[in-house]
């Protein structure tokens, strides 16, 4: 199922996600619902509070990336190609950054025709639960490292407009009061433009 997709200025996109106590039918269902609503929307990422849940749960599919922004990814310490491994869906995150970091451009599914350049880590190491319930540990670095940071922050209420620089956000500000003030009329982008930057 195809479920709206949440815009700036829904509160609930500042929502700290509680954890998934319990791995259920719910909890499947809803990882599936957001997989196809990724799709639909061409994103390569979606956390749970974009569609209305305040929880500790992201999708990720980075298969449909060009490879001018390639990434690299182990699953249990076992090399992996990136999108084979497709798509990702990681409950309960636990987020550790690599030390360097570089400069990239991010778009996001929850804010439609906006982009900007962030500062990420370039390689992460997660710990987090599968849908079967079971133990995983993911270590990705290019594109898919900014992926997951960028879907973490949302499992965090942190949006990627917080990420941006001063004078970026600030070019920026006059769209997004305008996104604000059009998500509480119930106003909603149906076609967003989006990219393989968008998140």
């Amino acid at each position: 199922m195809i479920l709206p997709i949440l815009q700036y200025g829904d509160p609930i996109l500042r929502a700290k996600g509680n954890r998934v106590e319990t791995i259920d039918d719910r909890i499947r269902e809803l990882a599936a619902n957001m997989i196809e609503t990724m799709h639909a929307a061409h994103g390569v990422g979606l956390a749970a509070q974009q569609i209305g849940e305040a929880l500790q749960l992201t999708v990720l599919d980075i298969s449909a990336v060009e490879d001018d922004r390639p990434s690299t990814l182990k699953l249990d310490g076992q090399d992996v190609g990136p999108k084979t491994a497709m798509p990702l869906v990681l409950i309960n995150p636990e987020i550790d950054l690599g030390g360097e970091t570089e400069l990239g451009v991010e778009g996001c599914l929850s804010f439609p025709e906006i982009t900007g350049d962030i500062e990420r880590a370039r390689s992460v190491t997660v710990r987090a639960q599968t849908l079967e319930g079971g133990a995983i540990q993911v270590e990705a670095g290019g594109f898919l490292a900014r992926a997951i940071q960028h879907e973490g922050d949302h499992l965090n209420g942190i949006l990627f407009i917080d990420r941006m620089r001063s004078a970026a956000k600030a070019a920026l500000s006059s769209r997004l009061r305008r996104l604000q003030k059009e998500t509480r009329r119930g106003v909603r982008h149906r076609e967003p433009l989006v990219s393989e930057t968008t998140l």
